[in-house]
């Protein structure tokens, strides 16, 4: 198995991301895979599959480039540069790194991730320009309209997962972030079941990009290392509807945004990214749904969860109609 020894230095040091480029990637990995991981996926999905597969049968060269690069178990690194951790960074400033990759480069990362030559038609020096217009129309037609959701999503990941931290350790936030790892002890993170070589990670950046499409991967370049990994599932589904008037006028917009989110349980501190309301608010909202007995609360380790009761439910499907 493929793991890394992390010292407790690089550890305390590590943090999490929000990268537009690896969340484009991911969906690209959904669209090549024509298949997601969570299943509130699946209608998007399904929405954007006859435009994807238009536009490869248009540009048979970029197919095969694509092919080439995402393989079952190793991604060419030339499509993944590893986030560089920078805040604010634009789509187009990270997409710039892959665009601007030098030929002789994104050749032998081809070889290394087909373990042999490079198809006679790759023999070109406009891949790397190739694989970015790809990830910009992916952005542009795809992602960048419905942007603004998929990072309160992963917002909110983030939040749950420093949570885990706060209150179960590296163990508890590491475990289970994407298939195939887990907290090993000792200093160790599983990262993938390969048979790879150990890596040891001190003295490097060490960076946590989730991502909402399902698929993740890890990179490393110049002493940063990353995972990138799906969100969980309760935060991945999709929004619920909009807050109806009448719901709305009855308890409060926000008050009522709040019990529509409980649909699946969900702690103040998932709740406090996805409404983007402050840690009092959420707690005072709660504290008045569970009086008027419209939500519980029960406890999963170290976290409480709220969710809806059976009159809740019954008020926001009544208020629907």
């Amino acid at each position: 198995m493929g793991w890394w020894r992390i010292s407790t230095d690089t550890l305390a040091g590590s943090r999490f991301v929000v990268s537009a480029l690896a969340e484009t990637s991911a969906c690209l990995g959904a669209l090549a895979k024509e298949r997601t991981v969570h299943p509130g996926d699946r209608a998007w999905l399904d929405a954007r599959l006859p435009a994807y597969r238009a536009r490869l049968a248009g540009d048979p060269i970029t197919a095969l480039l694509l092919w080439a690069t995402l393989r079952p178990r190793y991604i060419a690194d030339f499509a993944t540069p590893t986030p560089t951790g920078e805040p604010d960074l634009d789509f187009h400033q990270e997409l710039a790194r892959i665009r601007e990759t030098p030929a002789d480069r994104v050749h032998a990362n081809l070889e290394t991730a087909l373990g042999g030559p490079v198809p006679r038609e790759l023999h070109r020096s406009d891949l790397a320009e190739r694989f970015a217009d790809l990830l910009e129309w992916i952005w542009t037609e795809m992602i960048r309209p419905d942007w603004a959701r998929r990072r309160r999503i992963i917002e909110a990941d983030v939040v749950a997962r420093t949570d885990q931290l706060t209150h179960g350790g590296w163990a508890a936030a590491l475990d289970a972030m994407r298939p195939g790892m887990r907290w090993l002890g000792e200093g160790r993170l599983q990262v993938n079941p390969y048979d790879y070589p150990p890596r040891d990670l001190s003295s490097v950046r060490l960076l946590f990009v989730p991502v909402t499409a399902g698929f993740g991967w890890v990179s490393w370049e110049a002493g940063r290392y990353a995972v990138v990994y799906p969100c969980s599932g309760v935060l991945a589904a999709p929004d619920p509807a909009p807050v109806p008037d009448a719901l709305g006028a009855l308890l409060g917009h926000a008050r009522a945004k709040v019990l529509m989110l409980l649909d699946a349980p969900k702690s103040t501190t998932q709740l406090v990214a996805l409404t983007g309301q402050g840690l009092g608010s959420v707690g005072r909202h709660l504290k008045v749904l569970l009086d008027a007995g419209l939500v519980r609360r029960r406890r999963a380790g170290r976290s409480v969860l709220y969710y809806r009761t059976a009159a809740g439910d019954v008020l926001v499907t009544a208020q629907a109609r």
